[in-house]
């Protein structure tokens, strides 16, 4: 999560979101919406950013992440705020310069917006990065339906932790 003031960020929190791999689909997935509703009772999020599923090699795991990215999408719609949904590039695009960024050029580059001491771990980073790219008007390509961020905070992408 990250908050927007002007033109300038501060890091908010991040976080996993861990359901137990033995549980059901439905039980991980009700875990993922139950989580994302306490984040946002307790943080007051006032839009949400959201990273588009990609095809990978493996159907399954596409499938399976984009089961979490709906329960996530499905908590902020039921808390009545604004999603927005960013690709990869854009993402890439909007905080490194260019779509095809390695994982650690995202990390280092999300720990310098947000002043962090430390390197994000690389689930952290995809998310506060994706935020990030929301705050900045989504700059990779074409911004969420033209809206920009004039403050507030932003909710990560927990489709993208990997605790489903």
């Amino acid at each position: 999560m990250v908050e927007k003031a002007g033109s300038r960020l501060a890091y908010v929190a991040s976080g996993r979101i861990v359901s137990s791999g033995k549980d059901a689909l439905a039980g991980r997935l009700a875990t993922i919406l139950e989580g994302l509703a306490e984040v946002i009772a307790s943080f007051a999020p006032e839009e949400v950013a959201v990273e588009k599923v990609f095809v990978n090699v493996n159907p399954n795991s596409t499938l399976l992440l984009g089961q979490a990215r709906g329960a996530a999408i499905c908590a902020a719609v039921t808390a009545r705020l604004p999603v927005a949904e960013y690709t990869a590039l854009q993402v890439k695009q909007a905080v490194v310069g260019q779509g095809h960024a390695r994982k650690e050029q995202v990390q280092e580059m999300v720990r310098r917006l947000l002043k962090l001491p430390g390197l994000p771990g690389p689930d952290a980073a995809d998310a506060l990065a994706c935020a990030i790219c929301h705050a900045h008007g989504g700059l990779g390509a074409m911004p969420a339906r033209g809206r920009r961020v004039r403050g507030g905070r932003i909710v990560l992408d927990a489709a993208q932790r990997r605790g489903s």
